[in-house]
């Protein structure tokens, strides 16, 4: 849309903003982006990697989300959805990563994701044969979802919990609530640039609070002297050294599924939310983005780096503030893609406090649920969508309810169940057919009987 200011777009998907806006702009998705950052340095944590290793996994994995972002904003034949919706690292992926680290090492990880990235590249020609099994209130149902998804992972960096067992403290609660209500209300009364940097702004606000209220949310610059301010990752854990297993083949290409899935529920809140005003979904742009997506995840691990993802909380941040242009997710790319060679700098920004991005996850987040809701609701309900909608919330949601339920379930059960995006997604698009299968056979027995006559 290239008119975003008719639109009520601050700068419409096309439009580029000017140089100084565009760095700021995408300042404010990088410190979002740098969230998903917490993954590596748990996965490096859990294989005892050195430091050195732990810098390199690190740095390989920004550069695998900066390319996957500037690809992604592309609008090429094959390449780029064209929409404002970076990569970070992928969740999905942590633990099946994980095991297949213990099991064979650092090589085998990395052939395993490769695996997965041509998987998803595979499933990406198929999306434009789905437009029958996603009608318009399932994509609104999916798009909701995108924003649930996060739930976990928000609020209990919201509350400053890192680990099972941490201890709430008030501080950081107070912290958390402060920055959220500083960045709603710069998006509501704000105007111009305050309404733009909402994001920038509750974050600068809400450092300097953990600063003077959590003390252990201070530290010195000259507590980074260890960590070099530039320097090329390297990898020493063997480079192009590649492996596959085939008892491992099954959970990851689910875990693929699943995040095909997953992007495909981004892919599609980016396009509703910068066309809201059109009736059905396309399917090019969303299947160059799963392609692109799958390229990605393959590029993280020829790198030796974790499998990236498209960004919910990018996509809700874009809509929340009315900034889409595609080419801050182009800008943002590049900036962490630098940020992968200034070590110094990227540790200092990962020390921002947990209630700081947690506030900054809800923020984006609550956009999309409401997004995804209004769109589901705005045609015609019937008793059947109420089934199809309500299981699938019923099931996605129990993902997160009761996960130790799911993890005493057979393997198979798990790989479906494992997060309540993809979760509510295959059972919605399973129920839409069920309970429709009585139209679909009056159709074709009326569409018979009139070639008969």
């Amino acid at each position: 849309m290239k008119d975003g200011k008719r639109a009520g777009f601050s700068y419409g998907v096309e439009q580029v903003p000017p140089p100084k806006h565009l760095v700021v702009l995408a300042v404010q998705h990088v410190l979002l982006m740098f969230v998903s950052l917490s993954l590596p340095i748990i996965f490096a944590a859990q294989m005892g990697a050195t430091p050195a290793v732990t810098m390199s996994i690190i740095s390989f994995s920004m550069l695998a989300a900066g390319i996957g972002s500037i690809l992604q904003s592309l609008r090429l034949r094959f390449i780029g959805s064209g929409y404002l919706c970076p990569n970070v690292c992928g969740p999905s992926y942590f633990s099946l990563s994980l095991s297949a680290a213990w099991a064979g090492g650092m090589p085998l990880m990395r052939g395993m994701i490769i695996l997965a990235g041509l998987v998803e590249m595979f499933l990406a020609p198929v999306v434009q044969k789905l437009k029958r099994v996603f009608p318009s209130y399932i994509v609104g149902l999916v798009v909701a979802m995108v924003g649930v998804s996060i739930i976990k992972s928000s609020v209990a960096s919201l509350f400053g919990l890192g680990f099972r067992g941490d201890s709430v403290g008030g501080a950081g609660v107070t912290v958390g609530f402060f920055s959220l209500l500083v960045m709603v209300l710069a998006n509501l009364w704000g105007r111009g640039f305050l309404k733009m940097y909402c994001l920038l702004t509750g974050m600068a606000a809400g450092w300097i609070a953990a600063l003077i209220f959590m003390p252990e949310s201070r530290f010195s610059l000259s507590s980074f002297d260890h960590v070099p301010v530039f320097a090329l990752p390297r990898m020493p854990w063997g480079a192009f050294s590649i492996s596959f297993r085939w008892d491992l083949l099954l959970p990851f290409t689910v875990i693929a599924v699943s995040g095909s899935l997953k992007s495909f529920g981004n892919l599609l809140a980016a396009q509703r939310i910068a066309r809201p005003e059109a009736k059905e979904m396309n399917f090019r742009p969303i299947r160059n983005g799963l392609l692109t997506d799958g390229f990605s995840t393959a590029l993280a691990g020829f790198f030796g780096a974790m499998a990236v993802d498209t960004s919910s909380s990018n996509v809700g941040l874009a809509g929340s503030t009315g900034v889409l242009s595609r080419w801050i997710a182009t800008c943002a790319g590049a900036i962490f893609c630098l940020l992968a060679f200034l070590p110094r700098l990227s540790a200092i920004i990962a020390r921002m406090p947990k209630p700081v991005l947690g506030a900054s996850m809800i923020f984006a987040g609550c956009f999309m649920i409401v997004t995804g809701l209004r769109a589901m609701f705005r045609e015609k309900w019937d008793q059947r969508r109420t089934f199809v909608v309500g299981i699938a919330l019923f099931m996605g949601l129990s993902t997160g309810f009761l996960p130790e339920l799911y993890a005493r379930a057979p393997g198979f059960i798990q790989s479906f169940f494992t997060d309540p995006l993809p979760t509510a997604v295959i059972v919605a698009v399973v129920m839409n057919q069920v309970v429709n299968l009585d139209t679909l056979i009056w159709n074709r027995s009326a569409g018979e009987d009139h070639e008969g006559g």
